[in-house]
């Protein structure tokens, strides 16, 4: 079983597959290294692919201690897999709490990143106060109930509605492996990283000074990250907007061929040096 060994202690499981230019995923909260296989099939035929489960989630360690849990501990941990696998830049991809990580690891490593992709990433950044409501709710829902239980009621929210509606059978192997999670891991993961880590629109000085190219993917029914795709397409320079309609949360297993093409598009622009970057960001409808 390919392991990275990461901060010490932390071994990350994870699977790479193809040749050429590598490609890194980041998983989501409710997803792990196979939350990634429409793409995986699609780009190993053209790039290296490094799909990985994070700390917490198996076949990944999951630490016992809740303050080995954090945001900043996962971005370490990418940076760490990277150096294991000797990869010296990468287009990093990076959806929902991934794509949190992602964003954050662009800003701290920006030599790494060949492009950042960040997909349905923001949660808890509008609406504060019924996310955190919602992370004592789901905490309690994993400690009482188990796994399984809270995978079967998480896999039912509103964000994840229009991915059953379009394909029950996709939708029931994401709800099924998400219950073969760890409803230790998974909590921790809850109250250390997601609760903890920085709103999206704090970092926005740091976002106008990004220089990398950036796509910011969004399927327009995910409320509580629609926003925050607005405030990121408009903050960096490099970046720029995939909305998919009537999509929910999961837009890479809701509609793979679309977000697949999107992403090679992406891709190809950024490596003939044809992705654009604004030099300001204005609001009037002429020039002054």
């Amino acid at each position: 079983m390919p392991v990275a060994k990461v901060n010490k202690d932390v071994e990350l499981y994870y699977e790479d597959t193809g040749t050429g230019f590598p490609v890194v995923f980041c998983h989501e909260f409710a997803g792990d290294y196979r939350s990634w296989e429409p793409q995986v099939r699609g780009f190993g035929r053209l790039y290296r692919c490094v799909t990985y489960s994070q700390r917490g989630f198996p076949p990944s360690s999951i630490p016992t201690d809740p303050e080995q849990y954090s945001q900043e501990l996962l971005i370490e941990d990418l940076r760490g897999l990277l150096d294991h696998l000797g990869i010296t830049r990468a287009h990093l991809v990076g959806f929902s709490m991934g794509g949190s990580v992602v964003l954050n690891f662009g800003l701290r490593y920006p030599d790494l990143c060949r492009s950042l992709t960040v997909v349905g990433a923001g949660a808890g950044s509008t609406n504060r106060e019924r996310f955190e409501q919602d992370i004592r709710h789901v905490v309690d829902l994993l400690r009482t109930q188990g796994i399984r239980r809270f995978a079967e009621t998480y896999a039912e929210g509103p964000i994840r509605t229009p991915f059953k509606r379009k394909d029950l059978y996709g939708w029931t192997v994401f709800r099924d492996q998400l219950a073969e999670h760890s409803a230790e891991g998974q909590a921790n993961t809850m109250q250390g990283v997601m609760l903890r880590r920085p709103t999206i629109f704090s970092l926005e000085s740091r976002l106008r000074a990004l220089n990398v190219p950036t796509l910011v993917a969004i399927g327009d029914e995910d409320e509580p990250c629609v926003d925050v795709a607005v405030f990121l397409k408009r903050s960096v320079p490099g970046a720029g907007l995939l909305v998919l309609p009537q999509s929910g949360h999961a837009i890479n297993l809701e509609e793979p061929a679309i977000f697949n093409a999107a992403l090679l598009e992406f891709f190809r622009l950024v490596e003939a040096d044809r992705w654009g970057r604004r030099a300001s960001v204005t609001t009037g409808m002429l020039p002054v």
